[in-house]
């Protein structure tokens, strides 16, 4: 008996479902990777094998390899020929290179956010560097690190800017591994402080003042850094556990 052609799936459709979820897959290997980047839970210098990824999660390695390549595009990871991916080590000069780039964003951005600033928003990075504080406080690394960098993309989102806040977002993604390589121990505090000492001047309207200490803040992380550091280490199943 002939099947009803309207009952019967169609390849189209099959061939849609698979590309939909061997994207989803891809996107959720990205976001994971990211995360334990930003987190300082992967570290640079990290050998990400394919194979050890597709075991954790679930998936081919044709994926894997996929998420890895993507992840190129914004300097998280490098591809080495015969060797496989690694999570990237930005050199010093490129650390330089990146906080000038953002203080040149991020100066313009604090300009325009103070003419356009509402109570409500004030009140929301209030919040935000309270969570910070209490991260910093409870020694919450992974925590702060993100909260830290939120701060500034977090001023992107309130400003509806969304091309802004991803480019800020892929700046401070790349400044994780910059401070995780570089950093002091006790910078993290001095900038949740920093922060407060911005949102005062932004609520002030003292635009003036506010592109001052944003940019200032930039270079006090920047000056902080320790380019002598030894290169921290870890390993991926822990580190994607977590």
């Amino acid at each position: 008996m002939p099947q009803d052609p309207s009952s019967a799936p169609s390849s189209a459709s099959n061939t849609d479902a698979s590309a939909d979820t061997g994207t989803s897959s891809t996107t959720r290997i990205v976001d994971s990777l990211t995360r334990a980047i930003v987190e300082h839970r992967l570290h640079p210098g990290t050998k990400l094998a394919e194979q050890k990824l597709a075991d954790h999660f679930g998936v081919s390695r044709t994926l894997v390899r996929q998420a890895l390549f993507q992840m190129t595009r914004n300097h998280l990871i490098r591809m080495e020929p015969a060797r496989g991916a690694f999570v990237a080590t930005p050199s010093a000069d490129e650390a330089r290179q990146v906080f000038a780039v953002r203080r040149m964003l991020e100066a313009e951005m604090t300009r325009e956010f103070v003419k356009q600033v509402t109570p409500a928003q004030i009140k929301t990075l209030k919040a935000h560097v309270a969570a910070e504080k209490q991260a910093v406080a409870s020694q919450d690394v992974s925590g702060r690190t993100e909260l830290l960098g939120d701060f500034h993309v977090r001023i992107a989102e309130l400003m509806g800017n969304d091309v802004l806040a991803q480019l800020l977002g892929d700046l401070i993604s790349r400044c994780a591994l910059i401070t995780l390589m570089y950093q002091s121990t006790t910078a993290a505090e001095h900038s949740s402080e920093e922060h407060v000492e911005i949102i005062k001047a932004i609520a002030a309207k003292d635009d003036a003042l506010a592109v001052r200490l944003m940019t200032e803040h930039l270079q006090h992380v920047e000056q902080g850094l320790q380019f002598d550091r030894k290169l921290p280490s870890n390993d991926i199943s822990m580190a994607l556990s977590s």
